[in-house]
């Protein structure tokens, strides 16, 4: 018992030293896998834009998209993706490239690396026959010092829908030069894993370039360590170039005010180096931290702080945000996208929610406007940014004045079929996409005696659906102008039809409630419409949405993990506009 007691007391003591010097999180905030948005609140401003829909009709319509790296170069932002035809790791794979000079605005996708032919026979552990590979990378890009745009992808071999593409036995990484104007260098290879060379693969090895700065560009990137330890998974598993060789994923780093390194993979396993990447501490689980198998972003903000951003639960979703003034405490966990729309392709290890994600890797630019942006996968199929405001914000200290002339307060939840901007009619919200909906939402102080003002000029073949919310996400009041021309509101399990509305028409609305009594009243152009009760208990509400569909509630936390089917393919909707052309927010 002496020694069991002692040796406990050592691992304590071990733990609690490597939470105070590696990354930890002291929070108290835990996320409710039960709701998409788990609960959190969210981080005031972050605008979530969708830049590439999956579409099996449309050229490159590929439906499994996946693993984007973000970087920002000669005033354009640039997405990498790799894509498969329809599931994880099922030959045959490409990677694409779309930029953006605004974030918001994308150029339709380019193939950089296509779809590769392996030569037929022994591969592997069994034998390859008019076999293509797959695409795997956890590097995207490379920005050398002589200010060289290098993109980057690997070529992996699978013989099966369970094999692995990252397992050492692929055929190697591949790079070009992206230019200037646009365009781009030659694919050549950049590094080969043991069974390939140049007499058996198709592209040039890099040292045949005539382009000097891109040879040197290249030799740049292969004699950094922290660059090749994100080459971990498909190297060699003894390559020399690769300081750390045991198999933790997705590696990324930032560096602390002191020069150390803070390294971050899968599962929130962590480590410090002292020396640029060429060794480690132990790596352990970060203290605090839930993470599972998708991955976690960390980088030092506009600001001076620093921000980690993953999934915070055994699921895919939420996606959220942890901010630390040192790098190493991190102290909260707030929303950066809390929507999980329909998968609308099944596939092989296609996983619900917004996953992967990663943000601009230290030298690979900065943008002007000092935000943190990342980019993501939905489902495993669709492409996304965020752009998150820093500093970090969660709560808005003023109401709101009626006036509606930027997006920067506002967030926002934008697919490219129903897309959320500002125009000369105020806050418009349009919609033509059959399974998703276009969402903005802006934080108010928390309020128990509030009065909403706002006026709207409703479509007819829609439905734009306004809710008061709390801190954590839950409705208490939910108006709807529906397609049937019917304005209503929630009672329960059922609606109340208090008045008929015509498109294309503006209405004046005021909102009076309270919270304590759970009464409201709605007034419509000056006349009450509609005194009712609050369909669900708020103690404050702290958030005015307005959405053009309903509420999600699947998948949920008992969904089976692999969807298998499709679901129908339904054509562009009837394109549904509304009109918010003033918003305003007072205590009473």
């Amino acid at each position: 018992m002496i020694r069991k007691a002692g040796l406990f007391f050592v691992l304590l003591l071990s733990t609690s030293a490597f939470a105070q010097e590696g990354v930890h999180y002291t929070g108290n905030t835990l996320v409710n896998v039960d709701y998409h948005h788990g609960q959190l609140r969210p981080v005031m401003g972050v605008h979530n834009i969708q830049v590439m829909r999956a579409n099996r009709e449309i050229s490159h319509g590929w439906t499994y998209n996946h693993a984007p790296m973000l970087a920002y170069w000669h005033n354009r932002f640039y997405v990498e993706y790799l894509s498969d035809e329809t599931g994880e790791s099922i030959p045959p794979g490409q990677t694409l490239l779309l930029t953006s000079a605004d974030g918001v605005t994308w150029s339709s996708p380019e193939v950089i690396f296509p779809p590769y032919k392996i030569p037929d026979g022994p591969v592997k552990d069994g034998i390859a026959h008019n076999l293509y590979a797959v695409m795997h990378q956890r590097m995207g890009f490379y920005v050398s010092k002589s200010n060289h745009l290098l993109a980057l992808g690997y070529y992996g071999i699978c013989l099966n829908a369970k094999d692995d593409p990252n397992d050492g036995n692929g055929i190697g990484r591949v790079v070009r030069e992206i230019l200037p104007d646009g365009k781009y260098g030659p694919v050549y290879f950049l590094r080969y894993n043991k069974a390939w060379n140049t007499s058996n693969t198709s592209f040039p090895f890099y040292t045949s370039s005539k382009n000097k700065d891109f040879i040197a560009a290249c030799n740049e990137l292969l004699a950094t360590p922290l660059m090749m330890q994100q080459w971990n998974e498909e190297a060699d598993r003894d390559d020399p170039l690769i300081p750390l060789q045991k198999q933790y994923k997705a590696f990324c780093y930032y560096h602390l005010p002191d020069k150390r390194v803070v390294g971050l993979w899968k599962n929130a396993l962590t480590a410090l180096s002292s020396d640029e990447g060429r060794t480690w501490s132990t790596v352990a689980r970060a203290p605090g931290f839930v993470n599972s198998t998708a991955k976690i972003w960390g980088q030092k903000m506009a600001d001076g702080r620093f921000a980690t951003v993953y999934n915070p639960s055994e699921y895919r979703w939420p996606l959220a945000l942890s901010v630390s003034d040192n790098g190493l405490e991190y102290t909260n966990l707030l929303l950066v996208n809390g929507e999980v729309p329909p998968m609308r392709y099944g596939g092989n290890y296609k996983s619900y929610g917004p996953q992967y994600v990663r943000g601009i890797e230290e030298g690979n630019g900065t943008p002007p406007d000092s935000n943190l942006w990342v980019t993501y996968s939905m489902n495993k199929e669709d492409i996304w940014v965020a752009k998150i405001p820093v500093p970090v914000k969660d709560t808005c200290n003023s109401h709101l004045n009626g006036n509606i002339t930027d997006l920067e307060t506002w967030n926002i939840y934008s697919p490219l079929w129903a897309p959320v901007s500002i125009t000369d009619k105020g806050l418009t919200l349009q919609d033509k996409d059959p399974y998703d909906y276009a969402k903005a939402e802006h934080l108010i102080p928390a309020t128990k005696k509030l009065l909403v003002e706002f006026s709207v000029v409703p479509d007819d073949h829609g439905q734009l659906q306004i809710e008061l919310q709390d801190g954590k996400g839950t409705a208490g009041l939910r108006l709807i102008f529906d397609a049937d021309t019917t304005l209503k509101a929630k009672a329960g399990a059922r609606y109340k039809n208090f008045m008929r509305y015509k498109t294309d028409s503006l209405y004046r609305i005021r909102i009076t409630l309270n919270t304590t009594t759970r009464f409201y009243t709605i007034n419509v152009n000056g006349k009450d419409a509609l005194t009712s009760l609050l369909f669900a208990p708020l103690d404050v509400v702290e958030r005015i949405v307005f959405r053009t569909g309903e509420p999600r509630h699947f998948p949920n936390a008992d969904t089976p993990a692999d969807q298998d089917y499709d679901l129908p393919v339904l054509p562009i909707a009837k394109n549904a506009v509304y009109y918010i052309r003033s918003l305003k927010t007072a205590a009473l």
